[in-house]
């Protein structure tokens, strides 16, 4: 099945490929001015987060990013002498944060909770990704936005973004849009959430369960999560893992569908796409490292501190890029994508929750 409907774009389509046909020094050297201001947004959002520990530090990366963007004075650092480095970030950096996420994936873990419970979540991320990816495609969203918000609705938000854009070769434009929506809706549900847990009937298990089966990013999830309790917290992020864990698989399968879409175009230098993506590869990789127990809890913590820094730089990078205008001209058929997003992936995780509990 073709998850991609537009067509190729020739060397556009190979992702980064452009990008780095120059040579890496000259390409580095016009990125620092953007790399600078990403880590100084980096440090920014880490301030925000421990001031209102609430808001997720790769939230506020987002919408630091978007805000200068359209601040009068900056924007035009941001969309001139800055853009290269920020670019950069959100595709190097994004990778290596990726590749440094399957250090967090307990297997043991996730494999504690069931098989009935892995079965739950590949359902409520199926049943997301291709309901959205649907409705998306009916409402006419341009680009690859139905399959981008697809994406990061039904796995981990952002950063599930960030790695299928990556092998589907989208327009930087359409990731940071979809971001922009992915995590004001994740943002929403630590607010409206806990909300529910009562009138739905949740213990605080279950309750963190559904968080972990249906909201977006890691961050936000804990967020939402510790409002009901350790209990519940640590329910939320086991499952989470479990949606994190379909991450490769998912961006595999893009891949493929995008090599076999390419059959017959020429290719710049005579590249081919890899048969799985290597920052996909290092995910998996990481994750087995993890799952054999030789890294001290030292070093994940240090890995884990390394890989928000780095997401966070690289959603800061996609937040810049982020056209309000532009983005307003599809807004009222990205919130109804949002919505009915947000609530397919609500429904089915209830329903999941209360049939495995």
């Amino acid at each position: 099945m073709a998850l991609l409907n537009r067509p190729v774009r020739g060397a556009e389509a190979v992702g980064d490929e452009k990008a780095g046909a120059g040579p890496v020094s000259r390409e580095t050297s016009s990125s620092w001015p953007g790399l600078g201001m990403a880590a100084a947004g980096v440090l920014v959002a880490w301030c925000v987060h421990r001031l209102v520990p609430a808001v997720p530090m790769l939230t506020a990366s987002v919408v630091l990013g978007i805000a200068l963007a359209h601040l009068p004075g900056v924007r035009e650092v941001v969309r001139g002498a800055a853009r290269p480095g920020l670019s950069l970030a959100g595709r190097r950096l994004m990778r290596i944060g990726i590749v440094l996420l399957g250090l967090g994936l307990g297997l043991d873990q996730v494999l504690r909770l069931g098989w009935a419970t892995v079965a739950m979540v590949a359902a409520v991320v199926a049943a997301t990704f291709f309901g959205t990816l649907w409705l998306g495609r009916r409402l006419g969203l341009p680009g690859d936005q139905p399959l981008l918000i697809a994406t990061g609705y039904s796995i981990c938000g952002a950063s599930a973004i960030g790695a299928v854009s990556q092998v589907s070769g989208s327009d930087e434009e359409d990731v940071a849009a979809s971001v922009a929506l992915v995590t004001l809706c994740g943002t929403l549900a630590i607010a409206v959430l806990p909300l529910l847990q009562s009138p739905l009937g949740l213990s605080d298990p279950a309750f963190g369960r559904w968080v972990g089966a249906s909201v977006h990013d890691v961050g936000q999830v804990v967020a939402t999560a510790q409002t009901a309790g350790p209990g519940a917290l640590g329910e939320a992020v086991l499952v989470k893992l479990m949606r994190v864990a379909l991450l490769a698989p998912l961006v595999a399968a893009v891949a493929f569908s995008v090599r076999a879409r390419r059959h017959g175009v020429r290719m710049p230098s005579g590249r081919r796409p890899a048969p799985v993506p290597l920052f996909v590869a290092g995910f998996l990789a990481a994750a087995a490292l993890r799952a054999t127990g030789v890294l001290p809890d030292v070093a994940l913590q240090w890995a884990h501190t390394a890989q928000e820094l780095l997401l966070a730089a690289a959603l800061f990078g996609l937040g810049s890029a982020v056209d309000l205008p532009r983005l307003a001209k599809t807004g009222g058929r990205a919130a109804v994508l949002g919505l009915g997003a947000w609530l397919v992936v609500a429904g089915v995780s209830y329903a999941g929750v209360l049939l495995t509990v």
